[in-house]
Order: C-alpha cells, then structure tokens, then sequence
C-alpha cells in the first residue's frame, strides 16, 4: 500500500475497498446502489439517542428532504441546506448523517439536507436545480424551521461540488444571503477523468475511473468539451467573486487534491475568503470511513470551529 496514505489509515484501507465493487462503472450501478441502500441509516441512529429531533418534508418541486435540529431547543437557530455525496449517481438525504449529527449537535444547527436527483437518469441541470429549490425554500420558510436567517451551504464529494454550483448559481440569481459554502472533498472538474485502460490507484476509494462514471452520467457526451456550464462543475467558473466564505478541505490522497487547492486560489485571486486544509496522508472520504483516526479527528474538529467562526461573524 502507499506511503501517501496515513499508517493509521492505511491499516484499514483495504477492508475498505474490497466492501464494494472496484471501479464502478455505469454497468455496476444498481448493484453499488443496492449496497448502499443496504447501508442507509435507521431512524434510530438519526435520532442520536434522543438529543435530535428530524422530519422529512416534501418541498415545492416534488424533492424530499431531511430536517434535523437539536432536540428541545427553541431556537431560532442558524441553518444549513446539505447536499449528500455519492458521485452524482448514488446517495439520498440520509448520506453522511454521521456530519450531519455532529453539527447539529455540537454547533447547534438546523439542517435540511436534499435528495436531489441522480444521474444518468436525471442529468444536468437536474441536481443543481433541486439544490438551489431547497435553498430558496429554506430561506423563504426559515422561521417555520425554526432558523434565524443565517444559512450555510455545505456538501461531501459531489454534494460539495453541488454546494459550490448552487452557491455560484444563488449569486448569479440574485439569491437569499448564504452566510459560508462548507466544501468537503468536493467534486468541481469534469475533465479530471481516467484515460482508456488506465487501472484504479491501489489506494483511491473514489478514482478517477470512477469519476469517469460519475460526470458522464452527469453530463453525457459534454463531459470535458468545451460548453460544460460552472453550475455543473464549478471548477469551469471564470468568476469566482462575490461568493459567500469558503472552508475546503481535502486529503492529500484524494484525487480531488488539485481541483480544490486550485478552486481555494482562485477565490483568493477573486478578492474572496476561503479556508483551505489538505489532510497529509487522508484519501477520499477518509474521515467518514474511519472517524476515530486522529487525521478523522481533526479534520471533524477544524471544521466545526470553521462553522461556529463564520456564524458569530454574521450573527
């Protein structure tokens, strides 16, 4: 195994790839959709021994989602619109329930994560479109939700390249005021791709055989042409000003690292704010997979003092 890839981690790493089939391909998805369907989190977990309350609602569009806050507060509290990972094909409002748990209960948060639509049978702009809808929803229903008008976008894997397309589609639409964008490992470049017959990297529990699948289902025969739209993947926006704080995190194993290093910069270079963390030795979706690593530790750590530092900046 790698030496790029931390030795707490690497320990477990491959009980972790042999638990799905490798690489996914468009012929593999409804077995890989089986499996995590298998996995989807029970009520009981969400409710996290009684301190969370959750609801799922049905919203304007026909979209579900999911409503989590800390159990018997009042409120009004601040708010996030989530948007789930899975690489455009896979995942519902359940996924990473695990973040979505912590921060309501260690930031004290109202959370509406989406079910947006997947991909290949709902291509762009489908998920974008459902992201954007719950936002706007949210925003025009915060004190129903219990929320104080201060909201946050967040989302993991290709739920933070939903999150950085739906903050980039609000400005642009003159939308709600979004207080910070909350970008996980987040998927922004469809032109980050295998080329033909290149083999999985032995460490990557999302490669780019695998990003393959995931923006051509999205995007179809346009993936990596000339004409992709940033709100399908943000790292193709010529205008990066004007965006809500960012926080970026990825580990230096993930094959995301580039695209986000590089999308941090180019905020820099727009004038804007973002925070950027590169995990030594984390691979995609590391934290998530091994929570009590101490690299897991702390990268769950940095990021909710990211959230309680930019809420008290807008309180």
């Amino acid at each position: 195994m790698s030496d790029l890839v931390d030795p707490e981690l690497r320990a477990w790493l491959p009980q972790i790839l042999a638990s799905r089939p490798r690489p996914i391909t468009l012929d593999l998805l409804d077995e890989v959709r089986a499996l995590a369907a298998a996995g989807t989190v029970t009520d009981a977990e969400l409710s996290r021994g009684g301190a969370v309350e959750f609801v799922r609602r049905t919203i304007p569009g026909g979209r579900t989602v999911l409503i989590l806050r800390p159990a018997g507060v009042a409120g009004p509290l601040p708010g996030m619109v989530f948007m789930h990972g899975g690489g455009m094909i896979l995942g519902d409002e359940s996924g990473d329930a695990d973040h979505l748990l912590d921060w309501v209960e260690q930031v004290g948060l109202v959370v509406v994560s989406v079910r947006y639509r997947l991909a290949p049978e709902h291509p762009y702009p489908a998920a974008v479109e459902d992201c954007h809808a719950a936002l706007l929803w949210a925003a025009g229903n915060a004190a129903e939700l219990g929320m104080d008008g201060r909201l946050i976008l967040a989302g993991v894997s290709a739920g933070g390249g939903l999150a950085a397309a739906t903050a980039l589609l609000n400005r642009d639409r003159g939308g709600p005021p979004v207080a910070g964008q909350l970008l996980i490992c987040p998927m922004l470049d469809d032109r980050n791709v295998a080329e033909p017959g290149e083999a999985a990297l032995p460490w990557a529990t999302w490669g780019r055989v695998e990003n393959l699948t995931g923006w051509t289902a999205l995007l179809g025969a346009a993936r990596g042409g000339p004409d992709v739209s940033p709100y399908a993947a943000p790292a193709r926006a010529t205008d990066l000003s004007g965006l809500p704080p960012a926080y970026l995190d990825v580990g230096s194993a993930d094959i995301f690292r580039e695209e986000d290093v590089e999308y941090a910069r180019r905020i820099w270079a727009a004038g804007g704010a973002a925070d950027l963390h590169v995990w030594a030795g984390g691979f995609h979706g590391f934290e998530a997979r091994l929570p009590g690593a101490a690299l897991s530790v702390a990268a769950r750590r940095a990021r909710v003092d990211w959230l309680r530092r930019v809420l008290q900046a807008t309180s």
